[in-house]
């Protein structure tokens, strides 16, 4: 008999595919107020419904992707 698993605050953030403001930091190491600055500079992907803030993983790791610093030899 299979077990489904329903994404809950207990599921690990790498099986989520929303992230709160907590889960990004938790991941990918950015402040809450370095978040905030980058939603206000609209620097970086996100959703609002309400007035919860959510970031969509994969538009997150598109932007980290997009980002990048090549390094110089």
């Amino acid at each position: 008999m299979k077990s489904t698993q329903t994404p809950t605050d207990e599921t690990p953030t790498a099986l989520k595919r929303w992230l709160s403001p907590d889960d990004l930091f938790k991941e990918f190491g950015f402040s809450k107020s370095n978040q905030d600055k980058l939603r206000m500079n609209r620097k970086i992907p996100f959703s609002k419904v309400g007035r919860y803030v959510r970031y969509d993983r994969l538009e997150i790791d598109k932007w980290l992707v997009n980002n990048k610093v090549d390094m110089t030899a």
